[in-house]
């Protein structure tokens, strides 16, 4: 489950947030210490941060700026400011995205979701996954000397599932996802790609990673 920072100190607003993203299959924290706002990020290590402009003691755009002297962990700007300048600036200072209040909540999932995948396919090389190491350039799965190689739907489907990692996946969105990345593969086809890909990490002692939920889909534990 990936974890979400809120850095933002409207109370409301946080409360609001926090509910949503819960509700949406992350794991919400809101940022109590603004005083010490980066240390205090380093110590979490979120997966991605919403970081509002106006936030006590600091700027949130000064704040990312000295973030990203440490850190590449994706962030959200979200702020009432509506103006080109606050977005270059945001954006100059390295914010992956830039939102503006009121937001739709739709919208802002949607950001999130595709900022996440982005960060993922852009800098993530391997993934350790229990005692697995999922080499995704090389699309294999490694365990001590032992390699097994995935297929282009195999690692799509995995990477998926394991963005989601803890939620469930319905048939349609693996497929979709599929469709995306120009592998269109049918129903039948979906189900073989689940089951060759749990054989696969069987082979190398992970049973049982992909739990199939009936009529709903799949989750990845």
């Amino acid at each position: 489950m990936k974890k979400i920072l809120i850095i933002e100190d409207d109370k409301l607003i946080c409360s609001e947030l926090e509910v949503m993203l819960n509700n949406s299959g992350y794991k919400a924290t809101v940022l109590k210490d603004f005083e010490n706002s980066l240390a205090s990020i380093l110590n979490i290590n979120p997966d991605l941060i919403l970081l509002d402009i106006n936030i006590p003691f600091i700027n949130g755009e000064e704040l990312l700026r000295n973030l990203r002297k440490e850190s590449n962990i994706p962030v959200i700007m979200v702020t009432s400011k509506n103006n080109e300048i606050d977005e270059v600036l945001s954006m100059s200072y390295g914010a992956d995205d830039y939102i503006t209040k009121p937001y739709n909540p739709t919208i802002l999932l949607l950001r999130i979701n595709a900022v996440l995948k982005r960060t993922l396919n852009k800098i993530i090389d391997t993934i350790n996954y229990h005692d697995l190491i999922i080499d995704i350039k090389k699309g294999v799965v490694k365990k001590d000397k032992e390699e097994i190689i995935l297929t282009k739907n195999e690692m799509i489907i995995f990477l998926y599932l394991y963005q989601k990692q803890g939620c469930i996946v319905s048939r349609d969105e693996l497929m979709t996802e599929l469709w995306n990345n120009d592998e269109y593969i049918n129903d039948n086809a979906l189900t073989v790609n689940i089951s060759r890909l749990r054989s696969k990490f069987k082979e190398l002692g992970c049973s049982d990673i992909i739990e199939t939920r009936k009529g709903q889909g799949y989750i990845l534990l």
